[in-house]
């Protein structure tokens, strides 16, 4: 996936799942129990994280793609050489 397609989808998923979390500020969501235990742990968690990518991801990526890249060390061998 391309860089710009990623952010638009990571976009539009941070901002479609901040719309339950208005509803529980302002609205009757927070008196209902399945709506509200939803919107704490479901859909504030996958927000913030989201939030966090579109912030730090890039960085992310390059520390990722950096130890991956290096090479495995190797513990010298006990063998004599003859």
């Amino acid at each position: 996936m391309k860089g710009a397609t990623e952010r638009k989808v990571i976009r539009w998923v941070h901002i479609l799942l901040s719309i339950p979390v208005l509803g529980y500020i302002y609205g009757p969501v927070a008196t209902l129990t399945y709506p509200a235990l939803a919107t704490k742990f479901i859909f504030l968690p996958i927000i913030v994280l989201s939030g966090f990518w579109l912030w730090k991801g890039h960085w992310i990526k390059r520390q990722l793609r950096r130890k991956s890249s290096m090479p495995l060390k190797r513990k010298p061998s006990l063998k004599k050489a003859p």
